[in-house]
């Protein structure tokens, strides 16, 4: 019984294994509700949604030049901030809060804007009529975005053996931004810079392909890139217009490869050259002569070897003491021999004895 139980309790596990994971739950999107699609001055409407993040705040607003599509052309200087109203998320995501109807100072179309003062920078406008108030076609945007960093920085990559070698090292900063401003942003052109130390950041152009709307974020990656060779600590900034938007320091890596490189170039280089070197002397050196076959005299010893042996038992004579040849003495006669022939005359010489008187 208990085997059987054992062998439940496993195959449930495995089961519970083999079952696919639940996706990750996304935020949810911000809603917006209103209790009535008109009204005039001096009501009142009820302003509910669903979706948000519990316990951030909430602006609510009735703007004119504005269209759920677009957002409020202007911004809030389209808007009837004095008669605005702010409302509490609860922990469901949820809040609901009244909101008088008044004219703003632009005409209609009109909208109820909701926007998070805290936590996400979510914004959502609903169509609203103000009964009585000015209509007027939505104008061309005009004027300039302006984009700020919304989330937190990093640098994304890695380096890869090159760089060991001191190939420039490279990463893409990623940030998002939203646009605070009344225009939409279309590609824009940021100035990417690197610094090392206390020098100034060299700034170079990097566009980023896209549109950001009023009210909108998007996230931007740009590539960074510093020289060949570069180490210690670098911090990467990014302006657009005049204004820095990020900077977030890079601690790269010494290429310790290059210093092996030259440690081993500072061996090999005069091992190799004293090698060259020994071989052009053993080609230019001049060639030895052959040495010539002497006949042997007696059983196998060459005559020249002989002749050395007797040559050094002889004594030679300084020419200061020997005898004059025309005083009759006797005269000894050195054996002449070279080295390329054997001696001419005989291993003794003949002895001259004075004739008699």
């Amino acid at each position: 019984m208990r085997t059987i139980r054992t062998a439940a309790a496993l195959l449930a596990a495995l089961a519970l294994a083999l079952l696919p994971l639940a996706p990750a739950t996304a935020a949810p999107t911000p809603v917006v509700e209103l209790s009535q699609a008109e009204g005039g001055k001096g009501g009142e409407i009820t302003v509910s949604g669903s979706g948000w993040q519990p316990g951030s705040l909430l602006m609510l607003l009735i703007c004119g030049q504005g269209s759920p599509g677009t957002g409020v052309i202007g911004g809030t200087n389209s808007c009837a901030n004095t008669e605005g109203r702010a409302a509490t998320v609860d922990a469901r995501g949820a809040f609901s809060a009244k909101l008088p109807v008044t004219e703003p100072p632009k005409p209609c179309p009109c909208v109820v804007h909701v926007a998070g003062v805290t936590g996400r920078q979510d914004a959502v406008d609903r169509a609203f009529t103000v009964a009585g108030h000015p209509t007027a076609p939505l104008p061309e945007p005009s004027g300039d975005g302006r984009l700020a960093v919304l989330a937190a920085v990093r640098l994304d990559g890695s380096s890869g053996l090159l760089v060991w070698f001191g190939a420039p090292p490279s990463r893409e900063i990623v940030f998002t931004v939203g646009n605070l401003g009344s225009a939409p942003v279309k590609d824009p052109v940021f100035q990417v810079g690197t610094s090392h130390g206390v020098f100034t950041p060299q700034y170079e152009e990097r566009q980023w392909r896209g549109t950001v709307a009023p009210g909108k974020k998007a996230l931007v990656r740009l590539p960074v890139e510093l020289p060949a060779g570069a180490h210690g600590d670098y911090q990467v900034s990014v302006k657009y217009g005049e204004k820095v938007l990020v900077e977030q320091p890079w601690g790269v890596g010494r290429p310790w490869g290059v210093t092996l490189f030259w440690l081993l170039l500072a061996f090999v280089v005069p091992a190799a050259l004293f090698r060259i070197g020994m071989a052009v002397v053993d080609r230019n050196r001049p060639a030895r002569p052959a040495r010539p076959a002497h006949a042997t005299t007696g059983p196998g010893r060459p005559a020249r070897t002989r002749s050395r042996a007797a040559g050094r038992r002889r004594t030679r004579t300084p020419e200061s003491v020997r005898p004059d040849p025309g005083d009759g003495e006797p005269t000894a006669v050195l054996p002449w021999f070279s080295p390329d022939s054997a001696p001419s005359a005989p291993e003794s010489s003949p002895t001259t004895t004075k004739g008699n008187a």
